[in-house]
C-alpha cells in the first residue's frame, strides 16, 4: 500500500493549485485551474463558488492521476487579505473583496491608528470595516468576515476560525472592537497547523473524497512559502515569485527598517523583514497576452529575452501596473516602459520585465542591507522559479546567491509542511522542512554582469519620484 500523502491547496490570485504531496516531499499528482476577477476602477472581486468549483476540478484530476494514493491530511493556504464576507451557513454574503482592491484605503489609514498595527498586519479588517460602512444590507446577513484560505477551510469543514503563524498578531476581538467592527463577527483564531476538524460529509462527496480526513488550518500563501523552501536561520531570504511578488529576508530579532513590512516569521524564534509587491510577476502575462495577443508561448519570450544583453540595452520597466505596495506603497502609481528606441523589439520587453522585478526586489533589500542585517541564500519559489533565466538574472543583478527548490511550488510544500507537523506525521514544523525540502541547483551571481545591473537599477530607482506626479495626474 503506498504511503499517505497530503492533499495541500494553494488559493492563488486568478488561480488554485493543488497537489498530492508525500512525507518525503515528492510531488505525487499536481493539478490547477483558473478563475476570473472583476476589475472595475478601485474595485476588485472574486467569486468565492468559481474557488470551490476550481478545487472541485483540481481535486477529480489528482484523483485520476493516483487513485490508490491515501490522503492523510489536507492542508489549504491562499492569496491574502482577500476578505470574504459569510452568513450564520458559511454561504457568501457577496463578492471577495481581492487584496489588490482599492476602495478601503480610508479604513486602513484609520485602523492602523487606532489599533497601531502596520497595514499589512491588519488582515481583512479594512475590507471588513468597508462593508459595515457602506453595504449595510450586506454587512446586517454578514456573521463572519474571513480570509480566502480561512473561507475554504470552512467549506471543506464547516467551522470559521482565524488562523495565524507563529506569534503572528491576528486582528482578534478587541482590536476588531477598537476599530469599530462588532466582535461577534470575528471567528475564533487558532494556530495555523492546528487541526480544525475532519472533511465535512457534504464537502467529500463534491470532492469524491472520504469523509473526516483531518483538516489543518493553513495561512498565507507567502508565509506559507517560507514554510516551503526551508527558510529556517537568520539571513534565509526567498523571493515568493507568484504573480504579485515578494522577498523577505529571516532575522533572529524584531527588526527595525523604516517603510519595511515587519511581521513574525511563520517559525518559533524569528522575524521576517521584506516586502510585497504589486504585480511583478504578472507583468509577463499582461505583455504575453494583453500587449502581444498571446501569439507567442512564454518559453519563445524567454528564449527571444535571453539572447538580450543584460540591462536590456538601456530600457526599463516599471512593474506598477496594479499601484505598488513596496516599497513605495502608491496605489496610484502607474507602470512605464523607459528608454524605449528603434533599435528595441519584443525580447528587449520581456527581458525589462524580467529585469524590473529584480531591480523591485533589490530596492526592497537596499535598506535592510543598510540596516546591517544579514542577507544570505536567497531562495526562489513560485511559477518564476521554472525559468533558468529569471534565476539567472535575480541572482546577477542582486549579487546573491539563487537557491532553486526541488519543487518550485514553494506554496504547496509550506501546506504540506503546516499539515504533516500538525497530525503528527513529522516531530514539528523544522523536522518537516529537514524532509520535505531539498535545493536543486544553486546559481552564484555573475561579476561581468554586475556593472550593467547596477547601472540599469540606478535608473529603475529615480524614475518613480520623477515620474510620480505625472503618474497621479493620469490617475485623476
Amino acid at each position: 500500500m503506498p504511503d499517505p500523502s497530503i492533499l495541500a491547496i494553494d488559493l492563488g490570485t486568478g488561480r488554485l493549485k493543488a497537489a498530492l504531496v508525500g512525507l518525503d516531499g515528492r510531488v505525487l499528482a499536481w493539478g490547477t485551474a483558473g478563475y476570473r476577477s472583476t476589475v472595475e476602477g478601485d474595485r476588485v472581486e472574486q467569486d468565492p463558488g468559481d474557488w470551490w468549483s476550481a478545487l472541485e476540478s483540481v481535486v477529480g484530476e489528482i484523483r485520476g492521476q493516483a487513485p490508490e494514493t491515501t490522503i492523510a491530511v489536507i492542508c489549504a493556504v491562499g492569496q491574502g487579505p482577500t476578505a470574504v464576507a459569510v452568513g450564520p451557513d458559511g454561504d457568501p454574503t457577496r463578492p471577495a473583496i481581492a487584496w489588490s482592491d482599492r476602495r478601503a484605503t480610508a479604513e486602513t489609514a484609520e485602523l492602523a491608528a487606532a489599533t497601531g498595527l502596520a497595514p499589512w498586519l491588519l488582515g481583512v479588517l479594512p475590507s471588513a470595516l468597508w462593508v459595515e460602512r457602506h453595504e449595510p444590507t450586506v454587512a446586517a446577513r454578514t456573521a463572519h468576515y474571513l480570509a480566502s484560505w480561512e473561507w475554504l477551510t470552512q467549506r471543506l469543514t464547516g467551522i470559521a476560525a482565524a488562523t495565524r503563524s507563529a506569534g503572528q498578531v491576528v486582528p482578534d476581538v478587541l482590536v476588531a472592537e477598537r476599530a469599530g467592527l462588532p466582535a461577534a463577527k470575528v471567528p475564533p483564531v487558532l494556530d495555523a497547523g492546528t487541526v480544525l476538524g475532519g472533511l465535512s460529509a457534504e464537502a467529500a462527496e463534491l470532492l469524491g473524497l472520504p469523509a473526516a480526513i483531518p483538516v489543518v488550518a493553513g495561512l498565507n500563501d507567502a508565509y506559507a512559502s517560507c514554510l516551503g523552501a526551508g527558510l529556517e536561520a537568520a539571513g534565509d531570504a526567498i523571493d515568493t515569485g507568484g504573480r504579485s511578488g515578494g522577498i523577505a529576508v529571516y532575522t533572529d530579532r524584531e527588526p527595525r527598517v523604516p517603510g519595511a513590512w515587519i511581521a513574525p516569521a511563520p517559525l518559533p524564534g524569528r522575524w521576517l523583514v521584506g516586502g510585497a509587491m504589486a504585480a511583478t510577476g504578472v507583468a509577463l502575462d499582461w505583455l504575453r497576452d494583453g500587449v502581444l495577443g498571446g501569439t507567442s508561448a512564454t518559453e519563445t519570450l524567454l528564449a527571444e529575452a535571453a539572447a538580450v544583453p543584460a540591462g536590456a540595452d538601456g530600457l526599463v520597466f516599471l512593474p506598477y501596473l496594479a499601484g505598488e505596495r513596496s516599497p513605495i506603497w502608491d496605489p496610484a502609481a502607474r507602470g512605464a516602459f523607459v528608454g524605449l528606441t528603434v533599435g528595441h523589439g519584443r525580447g528587449h520587453l520581456v527581458r525589462a520585465v524580467l529585469e524590473a522585478a529584480a531591480y523591485a526586489d533589490r530596492q526592497v533589500l537596499e535598506p535592510i542591507r543598510a540596516a546591517g542585517l544579514p542577507v544570505g541564500e536567497l531562495r526562489v519559489g513560485g511559477g518564476n522559479a521554472r525559468s533558468p533565466l529569471w534565476n539567472r538574472i535575480k541572482a546577477d543583478a542582486l549579487g546573491i546567491t539563487v537557491a532553486v527548490p526541488e519543487v518550485p511550488d514553494t506554496t504547496l510544500v509550506g501546506a504540506a509542511v503546516l499539515a504533516a507537523s500538525g497530525v503528527g506525521l513529522a516531530r514539528d514544523v523544522r523536522a518537516a522542512m529537514a524532509s520535505m525540502v531539498r535545493i536543486r541547483e544553486r546559481l552564484e551571481p555573475d561579476p561581468a554582469a554586475a556593472a550593467a545591473y547596477d547601472r540599469g537599477y540606478g535608473v529603475y530607482r529615480e524614475l518613480y519620484p520623477a515620474l510620480r506626479d505625472a503618474m497621479h495626474a493620469l490617475g485623476g
